[in-house]
């Protein structure tokens, strides 16, 4: 089993110049798999309301249904470093809720740590947070709880004011103490700059090479979540196609009464049917 990650230990992955790879987890089984992997951190993504749960966006998720997942993430990978994502409505109301709802994913999911969305609106709730000693992950670019209020899903901090608004609320969050900082879909240079103005590690997703790091949802990695699929993805393998052609298999052999066979059948004395007197 490897040695579970630190704060401290994602923190000096940057000083050292080693990338660091997150991906999503909702189940134990793909926690397992991903930690066996060596994938350094895993996320437990408000993403699931999409990806497993069926929503049309991130916002109808609650927090029982993150300690669900998170729970479930935690047996399955005892040895990951897991971050919960706070999800919409959790942390918005006031520092009390949102130290309420992240001690929840400490105490009853296990989780090493939290992330939540949001730039110079959320300092002082990170703040809040991190003196109650829940270790915080942001997220500034795209945040896709508040994504209507920034016009949708498109890349953010293309032109010179907003991303300088960008860089002051990467500022802000680390002076807050965010240990790492998620940025989605803005632009690499920019990313680059906020890699460099920055001593905590950014974790890129539709933001170039230059991050400290990346994330992905495990399910566009592995080709699984076709209903949308953003450029920025790189699928690398096709698993939707594998899934669907299994299951038609199955369902040809069932019905056709090929499966099971004598293989994967468990055999009874020849005269059953006169041992039990019938």
């Amino acid at each position: 089993m490897q040695k579970r990650k630190t704060v401290a230990g994602i923190k000096g992955m940057k000083k050292a110049g080693e990338k660091i790879t997150m991906l999503t987890a909702y189940d134990a089984t793909m926690a397992a798999m991903l930690t066996a992997a060596d994938v350094d951190v895993l996320l437990v993504g408000d993403s699931l309301g999409m990806v497993v749960l069926g929503y049309d966006s991130t916002v109808p998720v609650t927090m029982d249904e993150m300690i669900h997942h998170a729970s479930a993430v935690r047996r399955g990978a005892p040895s990951a470093f897991v971050v919960g994502d706070m999800p919409f409505g959790s942390y918005q109301s006031g520092k009390r809720d949102a130290i309420l709802n992240g001690g929840r994913f400490l105490k009853e999911a296990g989780c090493d740590a939290v992330k939540l969305e949001g730039g110079l609106e959320v300092c002082a709730t990170v703040t809040a947070l991190v003196q109650a000693g829940i270790s915080v992950m942001g997220h500034i670019g795209l945040t896709p709880q508040t994504a209507t209020q920034l016009g949708g899903y498109k890349v953010q901090g293309r032109d010179v004011e907003s991303a300088q608004k960008l860089v002051e609320e990467a500022r802000a969050l680390e002076k807050a103490g965010v240990f790492a900082l998620v940025l989605e879909c803005i632009p690499d240079g920019l990313a680059q700059i906020l890699t460099e103005e920055t001593s905590i590690p950014t974790i890129g997703i539709g933001a170039g090479v230059h991050c400290d790091g990346q994330v992905l949802v495990t399910h566009d990695l592995l080709g699984m979540f076709d209903k949308f699929i953003p450029s920025f993805v790189k699928s690398y393998c096709r698993l939707a196609p594998t899934i669907k052609d299994a299951v038609a298999g199955y369902n040809r052999e069932v019905r056709s009464s090929t499966y099971p066979d004598k293989e994967h059948s468990f055999s009874s004395e020849p005269n059953l049917r006169e041992l039990l007197g019938l």
